[in-house]
């Protein structure tokens, strides 16, 4: 453990070892919705790529990590985390592919150009301030608590970056996703994926949770076609341990294919 400024910090990795992070021991952590999040943009060499909320810049460097001429920038709100999301890119070597700017999508920096990213994706907070008593942690509560500006912004902002055709891909909770699509319709985003992230198979009788802990909706800018809904992916086996689809994607580096079928 180390001392950044005055907050401590641990040293972590993500990706099998392969992205190392240096995140604060107190407060918001990351775990692995970031990674997940990551590994479903659709992006290539050449392209560039905004992380709305990039946080400490877990999402961004895996991002950056498994697409290597990709060009990454994060905004951050907190200047604490964007300073460790800095210090991060410079740690493994990808300062000149991942810039980190101060700022959110109600303050954007100045120089953020609108349409001028091939892909937005994000890790919005989780749940409506009205609902929930924030978390003690000022980290924690800012991460996973919504302020006035609500879900619907955050989707509109994503699409306000995103080039026409370009892809928006965010990781939420499902029972936000009513909210979710009626954000992306709004904006404009069509041909919409929703792909659950089961914690166990729900098809197993050793579980009796059904429901699906996450997903990942992905959706292309100022363009029609269906909604459709992915098999998705489970995470863990009976014994709590990774599948190994969810273990090539975590520790292995690989992409999610949403369209694709369980390996």
């Amino acid at each position: 453990m180390t001392e950044t400024g005055s907050a401590r910090v641990t040293s972590d990795t993500l990706l099998g070892g392969r992205v190392a992070l240096q995140q604060p021991a107190a407060g918001y952590r990351v775990a692995i919705d970031p990674v997940l999040l990551a590994a479903a943009v659709p992006a290539s060499d050449g392209e560039r790529a905004l992380d709305v909320g990039c946080g400490v810049g877990a999402g961004a460097l895996c991002l950056a990590s498994r697409v290597t001429g990709l060009h990454v920038t994060g905004i951050e709100v907190d200047r604490a985390f964007a300073q460790l999301a800095k210090d991060n890119a410079a740690l493994n070597g990808l300062e000149e592919r991942l810039d980190v700017w101060v700022g959110d999508f109600e303050r954007p920096p100045p120089k953020l150009p609108p349409k001028g990213f091939d892909h937005v994706f994000a890790n919005p907070p989780f749940f409506e301030e009205r609902a929930n008593q924030p978390p003690a942690s000022r980290s924690r509560a800012q991460a996973t608590v919504e302020g006035a500006a609500g879900l619907d912004a955050w989707l509109e902002f994503c699409a306000r970056m995103v080039r026409p055709g370009g892809s928006i891909t965010i990781i939420h909770r499902p029972e936000r996703l009513t909210q979710i699509l009626g954000g992306l319709s709004q904006a404009r985003a069509g041909a919409i994926v929703v792909y659950p992230l089961w914690s166990h198979n729900p098809f197993s009788g050793a579980r009796t949770k059904k429901i699906a802990n996450r997903i990942v909706v992905q959706a292309t800018a100022e363009h029609g076609g269906p909604l459709r809904l992915a098999s998705g992916m489970i995470l863990h086996d009976d014994d709590g341990s990774f599948t190994h689809a969810a273990d090539r994607v975590l520790r292995g580096g690989g992409a999610l294919a949403l369209l694709e079928e369980e390996e």
